[in-house]
């Protein structure tokens, strides 16, 4: 089993990392293998829905996209951790996340997704309902916990006096490890879902 984590805060060692590393402990407790890329201090634009990854096979913007792309194929689980701006999830994870989502054709059925949302005090709600909807779009299992997966602290380090943040993250790491392995078993046995070709519908026709 592997996990990819991307951390979408700036700030190398801060309160995102802090929540990131206890769900880090517990995934190697589990013999889940972590890499853990950090998104928020890369200089990642926006996608302009050009359309060619569809021809390319990437995005036109051979950035840090295009190299967590490989990992995330390869990847049984993705975690998003961001801390909370303007009650909503750093502009430059979004980013990353939109053309990491758009630009790859893998599939990406009952791999596990699990969000994170770090916050001085409001927006973690919202900010996890954002990044979901990443994975319910792509045929991803959400990872729960025992609580909406937030983590709260405002200087560098406060993190750390949120215990119930930081065991939310324990349980949810326990709860991932869980849910690929089962999953993993249920693909051996069973196989995927059965797919259908997509229906397109469009509200205003041309």
């Amino acid at each position: 089993m592997k996990v990819l984590i991307l951390n979408g805060s700036p700030r190398l060692g801060g309160n995102t990392s802090i929540a990131v590393d206890e769900m880090v402990k517990v995934f190697e407790e589990e013999g889940v293998e972590t890499e853990v890329v950090q998104i928020g201090n890369k200089d990642i634009r926006g996608c302009i829905a050009c359309g060619s990854c569809a021809e390319k096979g990437k995005c036109v913007f051979d950035d840090a996209v295009n190299e967590i792309a490989p990992k995330f194929e390869e990847a049984d689980g993705l975690v998003v951790a961001s801390p909370v701006y303007y009650a909503s999830p750093n502009a430059t994870l979004i980013a990353c996340l939109d053309r990491l989502f758009y630009s790859t054709s893998f599939d990406k059925t009952m791999k596990v997704g699990a969000s994170v949302a770090v916050a001085r005090r409001g927006g973690c709600s919202a900010s996890f309902d954002v990044l979901n909807k990443y994975f319910t779009i792509s045929n991803m299992p959400v990872a729960s916990s025992q609580y909406w997966n937030s983590v709260h602290g405002r200087s560098a380090g406060e993190a750390r006096k949120d215990l119930e943040g930081l065991q939310t993250m324990r349980v949810l790491a326990r709860n991932m490890s869980f849910l690929m392995k089962s999953i993993a078993l249920g693909k051996e046995k069973f196989g995927l879902p059965k797919t259908e070709e997509h229906q397109w519908t469009h509200f205003i026709d041309g």
